[in-house]
């Protein structure tokens, strides 16, 4: 089974690698994930060998927290936002006291203050911040030291450290240092100003990634918290978490529906818009299914709850956003790789910085170059550029309707040259209505409707739906059917009264012989992209029954505008070849696969993909999902089936074609947004690591202070994720 919990007191890239050993390690582990930018873990295990108690006491062994379940009657997101509420003010706290008194003694030290500029009076001063302030960042890199592991916390741990251990020594034995030859100065002021501006840093980043987390804390506001159950004949208010499946509930106008169900009385529309993206409420009436969490807005009604708790759309998509922002890009394993052997490379590079400088120069530039080096070249900036980026692309997509399953989904989109699309239901309304009912013998055209209605009543086919409503209409009284068989793609029959009866394209009924009359008929109603089904009584022709379904409004718009990005769109149906090839003209699309049996799409789909093609399919239906899953990216209309969506890597709530422009359109600026931030976290790395070691010295006289390189460390962290969150404003 695979799980996600969010994960308490992560400070970088590297802590995330250290639980993510741990966790993989563990017996019965499959696979584990760990993402600093979203504070998610999720672990594939098997539930024989491990527990999420196990995991979550094996990521307590290294130093950190794990939330897997519910407590005080909050769940585990709500506890993570509660913890980083907490870690904010933590942090604030503690910014607040090192700031005042990290004040006096950058005063003391840089002005000579009287008073102030007493290496005793600095040691009282510094101490706190040093101790209480940084204890974090002490416990952090003893974790990591426990678990073989260097992290940020180890290079801000070792680089504060050794200049108050020195400062120390300077202020209580300076006589030794003297007859050593070394000056005795005390660095109290680079250990407090660099602690103070980690800790500003760190409290500037972890705000801005609470916003990048905000479309889950969305999802999760919009839920309902009451339902009116109607129990024993009375209606009582009840916690929406007692609501159990087959409850029924009275919904009142301005009312959240609780929780998934079908209306059983009463009519209303319903904004949804917080799930579909739709702006405008949709009617529902009496058999209508309805979403837990959407807005009743004028009629009453009763529903049958038939999906409550986590297995309500609403849960699931929150359970599903999640999971993606969760997820890791294939980029960001490259990064994660070299972050691991980043902070062993610094040090390195410090400790060459302090040999060099004090070989050449003086010991004070030696100890400040070696500090300087450790500060500037922490890897937080680099942790987060993907993963924030990634948690608000996919939060993007989730308030407009477009789920995406993970990151690399996201990733690929962008890719997509060719976009493959199933007809019904995708193009077209998925609206099927009788249009055309043509007698070739003795029987009425009544007659051949309540056949053709009785042996499709045991097919799940949309074509079958719409001739048993059109006989519904007609208040038409539906024969027994027996022996009913229905042949994927081609048609069904049965007998009806010891007579067979069967119904399908020309293919399914190539044994009888279809008249020049039929076939003249056939080819009018398929010239007007009109699906013809031929119906026959004992092996003899009885007529044609023509059903049409109209193409969405937008079908054409958005087939122009992915033609213009550069991708080329492929029609794929069931449909006979001329029917499909009418829609295709209408659509403007020139590559069509007509008579396409549903086993046969995948393999239609690779063999697009065998001619080098990023391929995206697009479908609704059962037959659909092995083409979903063969694609480079599937992508499911959200009012198709369950197993549609399960295959696709991209849910279309909002059934509005657009929005697969938008989901293509907001995967090139997420990968745009993760190039930038990737840029800049490398260029700072790779431009300021030789400044820190002093290469500007020489030519121009310049040395960076460590003060300086802490802070322009926290101001890349921040930067980035600042830069994430202007996906948020973008438009798709």
């Amino acid at each position: 089974m695979r799980a996600s919990f969010p994960i308490i007191g992560m400070h970088c890239a590297s802590c995330a690698r250290t639980i993510e050993k741990k966790l993989s390690r563990t017996p019965g582990v499959l696979e584990a994930d760990v993402n600093y930018g979203s504070e998610q873990a999720s672990v594939e295990f098997d539930a024989k060998l491990t527990s999420l108690e196990i995991l979550a006491k094996q990521v307590e062994e290294v130093g950190y927290k794990a939330k897997i379940a519910p407590e005080n009657g909050m769940t585990p997101s709500e506890l993570k936002e509660e913890a980083k509420i907490s870690e904010l003010k933590d942090i604030k706290t503690k910014i607040i006291v090192a700031a005042v008194l990290s004040v006096p003694v950058l005063f003391g030290s840089f002005f000579k203050i009287p008073f102030l500029s007493n290496p005793l009076v600095l040691l009282i001063l510094a101490t706190p911040v040093q101790v209480w302030a940084a204890r974090d960042f002490y416990k952090a890199a003893w974790s990591g030291l426990k678990n073989k592991s260097a992290n940020m916390d180890t290079l801000v741990t070792i680089g504060t450290s050794v200049s108050y251990g020195f400062s120390i020594f300077a202020a209580v034995f300076p006589q030794i240092l003297r007859q050593a030859g070394i000056e005795p100065m005390t660095y109290f002021d680079t250990s407090a100003v660099i602690i103070t501006l980690i800790l500003l840093g760190r409290y500037l980043e972890a705000r801005a990634k609470v916003r990048t987390g905000n479309a889950i804390k969305k999802l999760i506001g919009l839920a309902a918290k009451t339902a009116r159950v109607v129990r024993n004949g009375k209606e009582i208010d009840i916690p929406i978490g007692e609501v159990v499946e087959g409850d029924i509930i009275r919904v009142r106008p301005g009312e959240k529906i609780p929780v998934d169900g079908i209306i059983i009385e009463g009519k209303s529309a319903v904004d949804e818009s917080m799930v579909t993206g739709e702006s405008l409420p949709v009617d529902r009436a009496s058999g209508d299914m309805v979403i837990g969490s959407t807005m009743n807005k004028t009629g009453t009604f009763l529903f049958k709850a038939t999906k409550v708790g986590s297995k309500t759309m609403l849960a699931q998509i929150t359970e599903l956003v999640s999971r993606a922002q969760s997820s890791r890009a294939t980029v960001q394993k490259l990064v994660d790789t070299v972050s691991s052997y980043f902070v062993p490379i610094v040090l390195i590079l410090a400790i060459i910085t302090f040999v060099v400088w004090y070989d050449f120069g003086t010991f004070g530039a030696a100890f400040t170059n070696f500090i300087a080096v450790l500060i500037i070249a922490c890897p937080c900036a680099l942790g987060l550029a993907t993963p924030t980026a990634i948690m608000v692309g996919v939060g993007k997509g989730a308030e407009k309707g477009i789920l995406i399953k993970d990151a690399q989904v996201l990733e690929t989109a962008h890719k997509i040259d060719t976009l493959v699309f199933d007809k019904t239901g995708t193009l077209t309304e998925g609206k099927i209505t009788v249009s055309d009912i043509i007698p070739l013998g003795d029987l009425s055209k009544q007659k051949i409707l309540e056949l053709a209605a009785s042996v499709e009543t045991g097919s799940e086919h949309s074509l079958a739906e719409a001739i048993v409503n059109a006989a519904s209409k007609q208040k038409i009284t539906l024969k027994e059917v027996k022996e009913f068989k229905a042949v994927p793609g081609l048609g069904v029959e049965g007998k009806i009264s010891n007579n067979k009866v069967s119904l399908g394209n020309k293919r399914f009924l190539e044994k009888i012989r279809i008249t020049q009359e039929a076939t003249d008929a056939a080819n009018v109603l398929e010239a007007n992209g009109k699906t013809v089904m031929y119906l026959s009584v004992n092996q003899k022709l009885a007529g044609i029954i023509a059903v049409a379904d109209l193409l969405k409004p937008t079908a054409r718009t958005v087939i122009d505008e992915l033609k213009r990005a550069g991708i080329e769109p492929v029609m794929i149906t069931g449909d006979n070849r001329r029917t499909a090839q009418v829609v295709a003209d209408k659509l403007g699309i020139t590559k069509v696969f007509s008579e396409v049996l549903p086993d046969q799409k995948a393999a239609r789909v690779k063999e697009i993909k065998s001619e080098h093609k990023v391929v995206g399919m697009i479908g609704d239906g059962i037959n659909d999902a092995p083409a979903l899953a063969v694609a480079d990216v599937g992508i499911a209309m959200g009012t198709g089936t369950d197993v549609a969506i399960e295959s696709a890597g991209i849910t279309l709530l909002n059934k509005d074609l657009r929005s697969i422009v938008s989901a293509i359109r907001l995967s090139k600026k997420t990968i745009a947004t993760i190039k930038q931030n990737l840029f800049w976290a490398f260029g700072y790395n790779v431009v300021l690591i030789p400044v820190a070691m002093g290469i500007l010295y020489s030519p121009f006289g310049i040395l960076l202070k460590p003060e300086f390189a802490a802070f322009a460390m926290a101001a890349s962290s921040f930067s980035v994720v600042t830069n994430s969150l202007r996906l948020r404003g973008t438009k798709i």
